[in-house]
């Protein structure tokens, strides 16, 4: 079975909304689109307080450099440019619109010829981001013009657990899905892509492996956590290593992920922008587990009653338990990259005070980067960055797999991403100074 070194076997969870069809989400009375819903500078608006626009109306265009166009996901009227609270618990800027019900629509123009240079274009346009949780915009991951690159990987491992909506798209939505696959081929201007799936999903690699074709591959992978990850997934789907401090296409590659492929056949193929995605609302503290289309700028709220959630459980998440963030008000709202939410009970969460370490080196043992967290944390303790670099914290992913693990219950994931943010600071610093000395 392909996979990688390392790495940890979670509880799925996944059994809890895994056979549930996605269905249609809430219908808001007021949506609060952010205009950060992706990597890079903030989308500027383009409408005005009290102006009428229609579902799929550019309401705010992307910035200069990185940045991704954002579009309405209801049809109604602009009540004006608000900051609004966001998971990181700071205010931002979001375009609240009031909805009408009236569900009117408007589409992109359609396509007349298809051609790499027209489906990037087409990418850009639809602000499609990475919808795996990076949001990455995907039109600049997929100009590698100039770039040895010649495989198109898909991320369908969805290796988290209870977070099950790439599943149910890689069912459901399968001959969609490959398309969007085949576009995204088309775009990068390579010829052959591999589907990596974990083998927990064995109707998916299944459906999938009888559609393919054309260049496309599907490949089982070993069900084990953090098979999604893109390093880690590269070297599992083709056994490349994608080199320290370089990107995917470094080592010919090009990701992205099963729902991205999806929005990128929606926006060539059926002429519709990205305001909405598919999520999944799971846990034991949810009435009735779901995996939904959701509208972009929902309230965390809406969500949960939709669902039938308990907002007084033990613990709610955005994303996985692994790599998620907590949420300390429903009032935050779903964006491009909004790939779950979770309520959780007591059952399901783990609340110990962390002891010291035992030297049992499990961390160790767990790191999929091969990294010594223990190491790394005492370096933080200890502010000595200069060690922390030197044993690699600049090279976490952020997995959570030695905090999973650890018997001591230590913070350690936080340790090392809190060095990480430090050695990264430091090193911005240098770069400044050593620039402003060189005139």
């Amino acid at each position: 079975m392909f996979t990688f070194a390392n790495g940890v076997h979670p509880k799925g969870c996944k059994e809890l909304s895994a056979g549930s069809g996605i269905g249609r989400g809430p219908e808001p009375k007021n949506v609060y689109v952010p205009l950060s819903q992706h990597i890079g500078a903030p989308a500027v608006p383009v409408v005005e307080a009290g102006e009428r626009v229609l579902c799929g109306q550019l309401i705010a265009k992307a910035a200069a450099g990185l940045s991704a166009n954002v579009y309405s996901p209801v049809s109604g009227t602009i009540k004006g440019v608000v900051g609004h609270i966001t998971l990181s618990g700071k205010k931002k800027n979001h375009i609240l619109i009031e909805n009408d019900f009236l569900e009117e629509k408007t589409f992109l123009p359609h396509m007349e010829e298809i051609t790499g240079e027209s489906v990037l274009a087409r990418i850009a346009e639809a602000g499609i981001v990475g919808m795996g949780g990076a949001a990455f915009p995907t039109a600049a991951k997929l100009n590698v013009q100039g770039k040895n690159v010649d495989f198109l990987v898909v991320n369908g491992a969805e290796c988290e657990p209870y977070i099950t909506c790439d599943y149910r798209i890689m069912l459901e939505y399968a001959q969609e899905f490959l398309q969007g696959v085949r576009y995204c081929m088309l775009a990068a201007g390579v010829k052959r892509a591999v589907i990596g799936i974990e083998d927990n999903k064995k109707d998916a690699i299944a459906k999938l492996s009888s559609l393919a074709g054309d260049g496309v591959a599907v490949k089982a992978l070993k069900t084990k956590y953090p098979q999604g990850s893109e390093k880690q997934l590269v070297y599992s789907c083709l056994k490349r290593v994608i080199p320290e401090n370089k990107l995917p296409a470094d080592a010919g590659v090009v990701v992205v992920n099963v729902h991205t492929a999806l929005a990128v056949y929606k926006a060539v193929a059926e002429d519709t922008p990205c305001y909405e995605r598919v999520m999944t609302v799971s846990g034991k503290a949810v009435a009735t587990p779901k995996n939904i289309w959701v509208k972009n700028g929902t309230l965390y709220r809406d969500v949960a009653a939709f669902c039938g959630a308990d907002e007084n459980c033990a613990r709610i998440v955005s994303g996985g338990p692994l790599m998620g963030e907590p949420v300390f008000s429903l009032k935050v709202c779903t964006g491009k990259g909004t790939s779950s939410l979770l309520f959780l009970d007591e059952s399901e969460c783990e609340s110990k005070n962390a002891e010291p370490c035992i030297g049992c080196g499990r961390c160790v043992q767990a790191c999929p980067m091969g990294l010594s967290p223990v190491f790394i944390e005492r370096a933080l303790f200890d502010k000595n960055y200069e060690e922390a670099e030197a044993y690699g914290a600049a090279y976490c992913i952020g997995c959570g797999c030695c905090s999973y693990v650890c018997p001591a219950k230590r913070f350690l994931v936080q340790s090392v991403k809190l060095a990480k943010k430090e050695v990264r600071a430091r090193a911005d610093k240098k770069r400044r100074e050593a620039e402003k000395k060189n005139g």
